[in-house]
């Protein structure tokens, strides 16, 4: 069991620290034994804890890294320009004065979140690696319930932001325009430099020669996205976020060419279409216009997506990824459940240093799913501009954190990315079949929040020397895993399943559970 002696305005922070790195913990109580105290600043009350981590007193604004074993663990608040873990053993005790404050680094990552030079670092679950590190070596087991649910390597969630239903509805606009442009000077210029390969220019040709027949109803509209996601996901759950009113940019995007944010569908323009995801059991939710800053906005822009799907779904991810420093708490009050907007748009990887869902420092209810790799980021030459293996391998390294850490990976594919002139579907497919290899849980936005709420509900608790693990009132599906990491040996864990329907002791509930030893990622 660990101790916490915090300030009060860290509390938030730890609060949230131990939802994702969920291990029996608790604020400290005078007279109850504790195995490992976590305290700001140096002076300990009396205890017997094997193990007393000191936190800084005082968090700055300095940025700088901090070596773990092989990792360099970048740290946002440190009180100087050099940050040092030192170690102190006092008998049977160790002391570790970590050199920065663990709750002023979660409280900057889930707030304000990591600049681009960082994008692919997870530093917050590197940050719980490090305690978890830290009790290893002191030779105690750790338990936990980590963000994989029973038997599957970790979960995903496929995404599409819908800005365009087909090349039809626009003629004579900047949307033609710039599709004529890249197809024909932008595609002989790609292939000349050979980042372009011949069959793909023919492929943009023969979709620029077909246009006229589209407009005139006579050929297939290649940018109408649905049937191609459908048949390319088979039976994946996947979420489409569909705009709710057409021709509004919005108010207050401070950006260039705002008033091109304005689409030229809205929701209500494809009732069919969102019935037949539907019925193939995808979620359907909000691509938010004014939403991130108007709680009146963002209901309205609710009660449209919701008066067409006639469902509950009340999920958000806002158009331009628009957000400020009150957009979770604004959405929350507009009725939100989940919101999936925290990402980068320049590059991929972990805006809130986590591969988990979170709660959002001064939320209640609304969760957050983060968004960790996006086609347009990967490929679009203003930003990353990779060439499909660079692409690959950077992608491969992000599933490798996931593989280590958990968590659910968010994938955004945009409605017209499969077709000309763009023709990233092909990487798509790739993508998608390097999951289901891996044996991950493929599912919706909308069940992937609700699996790790659920998750949030169960707890651990202490009475005397036992602790147990008490459930939610309700059967999990899939269920969670318990794991037990034994002292020294943070590369091999013993994983448990469990529905996190009925109060549980630790001890008794891995006593009656065939046990089976994984290894899981080297620590940092």
């Amino acid at each position: 069991m660990i101790g916490v002696i915090a300030r009060a305005g860290e509390r938030p922070a730890v609060q949230e620290f131990f939802q994702l790195f969920k291990t029996p913990w608790e604020y400290f109580r005078e007279g109850e034994a504790y195995d490992v105290l976590v305290i700001t600043g140096k002076v300990t009350p009396e205890t017997q804890a094997k193990l007393v981590v000191c936190l800084s007193e005082t968090p700055a604004n300095h940025q700088t890294k901090v070596e773990i074993g092989s990792a360099s663990l970048p740290i946002y608040r440190a009180p100087s320009e050099k940050v040092r873990i030192e170690e102190q053993q006092r008998g049977e005790q160790k002391f570790v004065y970590l050199g920065y404050n663990l709750w002023s680094e979660i409280d900057y990552l889930l707030r304000v979140g990591q600049p681009i030079d960082h994008a692919q670092t997870p530093a917050l679950e590197m940050h719980i690696q490090v305690i978890r590190n830290l009790i290893l070596d002191c030779n105690m087991d750790v338990v936990e319930i980590p963000p994989v649910p029973a038997g599957y390597a970790f979960s995903a969630t496929l995404t599409h932001d819908i800005d365009f239903i087909g090349i039809r509805q626009h003629k004579f606009d900047h949307t033609l325009a710039g599709f004529l442009f890249r197809s024909t000077v932008g595609a002989t210029r790609d292939w000349l430099r050979g980042s372009l390969p011949f069959s793909k220019l023919m492929r943009i040709w023969k979709a620029l020669a077909s246009l006229p027949f589209v407009h005139l109803g006579l050929a297939r509209d290649f940018w109408l996205p649905f049937e191609w996601y459908l048949k390319v996901e088979r039976g994946i759950p996947a979420t489409y976020f569909f705009i709710p009113f057409k021709h509004t940019p919005g108010e207050k995007v401070n950006a260039q060419n705002a008033h091109r944010r304005g689409c030229a569908y809205d929701i209500g323009d494809i009732p069919e279409w969102i019935a037949t995801l539907q019925r193939n059991g995808c979620e359907v939710g909000v691509h938010g216009i004014d939403a991130w800053h108007s709680v009146e906005k963002g209901q309205a822009e609710r009660a449209r997506v919701l008066a067409v799907t006639q469902s509950t779904s009340s999920g958000i991810r806002m158009h331009w990824l628009l957000r400020n420093d009150e957009t979770t708490r604004v959405l929350e009050q507009a009725g939100y459940e989940y919101d999936s907007t925290v990402g980068y748009n320049e590059t991929i990887g972990y805006r809130a240093g986590t591969t988990q869902v979170y709660l959002p420092i001064g939320n209640e209810n609304l969760l957050e799913l983060p968004m960790h790799i996006q086609d347009g980021a990967l490929f679009y030459p203003q930003r990353l501009g990779l060439s499909e293996g660079q692409a690959w391998e950077l992608c491969q390294s992000v599933i490798e954190q996931f593989e280590k850490f958990g968590g659910v990976l968010t994938l955004l594919w945009h409605d017209r990315s499969h077709g000309p002139e763009r023709f990233w579907g092909e990487f798509y497919s790739r993508l998608i079949e390097r999951l289901r290899q891996m044996n991950v849980w493929l599912t919706s936005g909308e069940q992937a929040v609700r699996w790790f709420r659920q998750r949030r509900n169960v707890f651990f608790e202490k009475s005397g020397s036992t602790i147990s693990v008490r459930g939610c009132g309700q059967a999990i599906s899939p269920p969670l895993t318990v794991r037990v990491y034994r002292g020294g040996r943070s590369n091999v864990c013993e994983d448990f399943s469990w529905d996190g329907r009925d109060t549980q002791e630790v001890g008794e509930l891995i006593a009656q559970t065939d046990t089976s030893t994984a290894p899981v990622g080297a620590e940092a």
